[in-house]
Order: C-alpha cells, then structure tokens, then sequence
C-alpha cells in the first residue's frame, strides 16, 4: 500500500452546542492508471501490442475490452486481464482474465499473475496480437504476454486513489479540543461539517492508522469517544 495520510485539518465549534458528531471515512489507498497507456513488442514476428487503461468497475473493465476488439478488429487474439479493487493479489478485488482461442493458460492466466503481483489496481490490459507465422509454444506464449503486460506497467502513468467508508462518533462538546488534537495528531482530513442541534463532521484517516486513532480517542476522552458506522436511512 503506498501514499501518506491526508494533511487537512479544520473545525468551526459554536459555544452552544453540547454534542458533536464526527463522521470519519476510512482510507485504503493503492496506485491506479492515470491515463490509457500502450506498448508494442515483436516476439519472433508476432506483434504484441499491450493496452492499459483504468477500471474502477468490472463494467469499464468489459467496455475497454470491447473497444480494443473494435480498434483491431483483423488481430489474431484479443486476450485481457483485469483487477477491479485494491493493487496486489488482496481479498476483496474482483479478477478477471481470458486467453481469447490462444492455448488454455498462456495468455490471461500470466497477464492476471503479473497484474495482481504489481502495485496497480483498478486496472484493466489487452494484449493484442497479429500471429507472424511462428508458433511460440505454451512457454513462449507465456513469456510474450506476461512481458507484455511487464513492459506496459513499467512506465505507466499512475495517480494514488484513496478508498473510503464512513463512520460517526458523538462526543460532549467538553471533548472537542481533546479530540481535535488527537485527529490533528493522526493526520486526518476534515472534508465536510454540518451544524444543527449537533455537529456533524466528516473526516478521512488512512485504514492503517484506524487502530491507532481509536486507541488514541479512547484513551484521551477515558473512553466517552469510540468510532462506529452510521445507521443509514432506508
């Protein structure tokens, strides 16, 4: 997992309000691919054209699929591989891969293997290929498209994307400052804040640093502040 915590910080209390209620969202955060990207490379004349786009959902992933199909529409093979969810071979993400008429497992399988050992998620690749007369074998094969996708994620162009779930808190308003230096002591982000009868705030703390911040609350309000998720409207 890579990137630093969010470095933001801000609260407006009014003197007349007793409670607040601090909304925090959870941060997972992974590298993606920030624009489409491709690379070519000729194995014994077989040329293997390697396109890399983002895929935030299983559906963007199929729509690239078939735009390739429709960009080379006379290639021998279109086979593609995709990680829908955080970089890495991690529970949660949604897989998928497809040899496209080439030999059982020498195609998707190796893409899918490369992508899911890189530090890239939401990513979706399409190796394309014009057969050159030469037959690679099974090992070939999986050498030309597992590089491929090598090749292609070397220079990738790729931008941090934070993934987030929300949870609340209520705090007495007697609370707040020792709650504002425990957040500003962990690096959250306050991004949105709500007054009425009582305070909502929405803050952003990194996953890894959840543990450590409900310790950090706990042990600063003697355990009058504790984390959970909100109950949300039908």
């Amino acid at each position: 997992m890579v990137g630093g915590l969010s470095k933001h910080f801000h609260i407006s209390p009014r003197p007349e309000d007793r409670f607040w209620v601090l909304e925090v969202e959870l941060s997972v955060r992974y590298l993606v691919p920030g624009q489409e990207h491709c690379v070519e490379q000729e194995v014994q004349r077989s040329r293997f054209i390697a396109h890399v786009a983002p895929a935030p959902e299983i559906g963007d992933a199929q729509a690239f699929i078939e735009s390739i199909r429709q960009r080379y529409p006379d290639a021998s093979h279109h086979c593609w591989a995709y990680v829908v969810g955080a970089a890495g071979a991690v529970a949660g993400a949604s897989v998928g891969a497809s040899d496209d008429g080439e030999p059982r497992g020498t195609a998707g399988k190796p893409m899918l293997s490369v992508l899911t050992h890189s530090d890239v998620g939401d990513v979706c690749v399409v190796v394309v290929r014009y057969f050159g007369g030469t037959k690679l074998g099974k090992g070939g094969l999986v050498r030309a498209y597992g590089g491929s996708v090598r090749l292609a994620l070397e220079d990738l162009p790729t931008v941090l994307k934070v993934q987030r779930v929300e949870m609340t808190a209520r705090l007495a308003y007697a609370d707040l400052e020792r709650v504002r230096q425990v957040l500003a002591e962990h690096d959250v982000e306050i991004s949105d804040e709500q007054f009425g009868a009582e305070v909502t705030v929405t803050v952003a703390v990194a996953l890894d640093a959840v543990e450590a911040l409900e310790q950090a609350l706990t042990s600063k309000t003697h355990g009058r502040v504790a984390l959970h998720r909100p109950v949300k409207p039908g």
